[in-house]
């Protein structure tokens, strides 16, 4: 047996039996190397191979800690028959953003926090383009978006595999302006449109709005969307256009494999349903690879891709965009009749920022911190929750999505946490018919503290109130 085998050996039996436990943290590779005789190259082998194993995970700056037991995954939707109709959920009426309170720890955004952003870089570029160009940037912006900004967001799509020439790209004030827009360029009045289900309940509201009919289709936990049972609805229902996340769908945060993206792109072409891509997560993939979009597989020109610089860079700039090819004109016709314009400044400090910085090196920081962040709330919910919590396992984004033990209801878990200070999301929110009460989604955007970990702490006992089950404490 080698010397890196035998060390990893004997830190797995520790592990086994208990001596070192979920979310410990484990010694440095010089005190591991110390203790057991061995050169710290032996030490850092040790570590990489448990790593490997799912056994330990490594947090930037921190060192390496025992991976919790992930929990079990949340159960699949109901198999039940689905038929297009009305969103029929009031909750989602209700669900509008609370102004930001200072008191509330906001466990319920799925938006990454600011400290985690660029934001001295960020406001270096607004100050140069009001220096360097005030005229222009008080004016209005172009209907379609500055070119400067397109052209750098043309490069993006370049990267990853999906070309995309600048004149089809149309900026919007975020992903969710692109989404409506995309919606009412291609939909009517009583239209069905097909959604995901869970899925963001911003999507929801935007097809109510629109007085449009919604058809779910499943998304697995682990698996993403469920491409055979897409096909079937296609089969048995006239649709209009699907609204679809396929990458770290919110709130699962589940990724849709290539060869099922492929699958569901050529389902969709042969039913004649326009895909609006939301795909506002797809930079954040825990793994560091960037997933490939829709638009990718799309060789009929039948897929809209809605993007945002939100998630990554920057929130309240309220910069999105649309890339499409056939409906180019009327989106630029639609965005100039709603709003005549975006902001210039935005657009310009923006493309001034991307010009200047290595975007990828600020991605590779976020992304590993939110993946550090969804092993900790594991750890978190381990310690802490009941026994019998479920719990998606993110493969990127900003979410977590939690089933409660049974008769658990989120709205009521909801309600006790604002009076702790705490701001969740109930799972009813994600669904057109109000179901998923026994779920709540949780955001992995915040950087973790003691006060975080309190509030998991507090989630959990308020968890175990719910149906009377004990917490496992430390």
């Amino acid at each position: 047996m080698l010397l890196y085998e035998r060390v990893a050996a004997a830190l797995r039996a520790q592990i086994a039996h208990g001596t070192l436990r979920a979310g410990e943290r484990l010694p440095s590779i010089r005190r591991l190397a110390e203790g057991h005789g061995v050169s710290v190259a032996t030490a850092v082998q040790t570590y990489l191979q448990l790593e490997r194993e799912g056994l330990v995970v490594a947090r930037p700056r921190s060192g390496y800690f025992v991976r919790a037991s992930t929990p079990q995954l949340p159960a699949s939707p109901p198999a039940r028959r689905r038929v297009p109709g009305e969103v029929n959920n009031p909750a989602l009426l209700d669900a509008t953003e609370i102004r930001a309170r200072g008191d509330l720890l906001p466990l319920h955004s799925a938006t990454p926090a600011l400290e985690l952003l660029p934001q001295g870089a960020l406001m270096a570029s607004v100050s140069r383009c009001l220096r360097r160009a005030p005229a222009v940037v008080l004016e209005y912006a172009p209907a379609q978006g500055h070119l400067a900004l397109r052209r750098l967001i043309a490069q993006r799509y370049a990267q990853v595999g999906a070309p995309v020439s600048p004149e089809e790209i149309v900026i919007t004030a975020g992903a969710m302006e692109a989404i409506n827009l995309a919606l009412r360029t291609i939909t009517s009045p009583g239209d069905v449109v097909l959604v995901e289900t869970p899925t963001y309940h911003g999507i929801l509201q935007a097809v109510a709005a629109l007085h449009l009919k919604v058809l779910e289709v499943p998304n697995l936990p682990g698996q993403g969307i469920d491409v055979a049972r897409l096909d079937h609805l296609l089969q048995q229902n006239s649709v209009r256009a699907a609204v679809l996340v396929p990458n770290f769908n919110n709130p699962l945060g589940s990724l849709t494999s290539d060869a099922d993206k492929r699958a569901l792109v050529d389902s969709c072409a042969r039913h004649g349903v326009v895909i609006i891509e939301d795909d506002i997560y797809g930079e954040l993939a825990w793994s560091g690879q960037r997933p490939s979009l829709l638009r990718r597989w799309d060789t009929r020109g039948m897929v809209i891709s809605c993007g945002s610089f939100s998630k990554m860079l920057a929130p309240g700039m309220r910069l999105g965009w649309l890339a499409c090819n056939q409906w180019t004109d009327a989106l630029v016709r639609a965005k100039f009749f709603s709003t005549v314009g975006g902001t210039s400044l935005t657009q310009l400090a923006m493309s001034d920022y991307l010009q200047r910085h290595d975007l990828e090196r600020h991605l590779r920081r976020l992304r590993r911190t939110l993946a550090d962040n969804g092993q900790r709330m594991f750890e978190a919910i381990a310690r802490y929750w009941p026994s019998d919590t479920r719990a998606s396992e993110p493969q990127g984004g900003l979410s977590l999505w939690v089933q409660l033990p049974a008769r658990g209801d989120s709205r009521v878990l909801s309600k006790a946490a604002l009076s702790k200070g705490i701001r969740t999301s109930p799972g009813v929110l994600f669904s057109s018919r109000g179901e998923y009460a026994d779920y709540v989604r949780l955001s992995c955007g915040l950087v973790w503290n003691e006060r975080l970990d309190r509030a998991m702490k507090e989630l959990g006992k308020l968890a175990a109130k719910l149906d009377g089950s004990k917490v496992i404490t430390p």
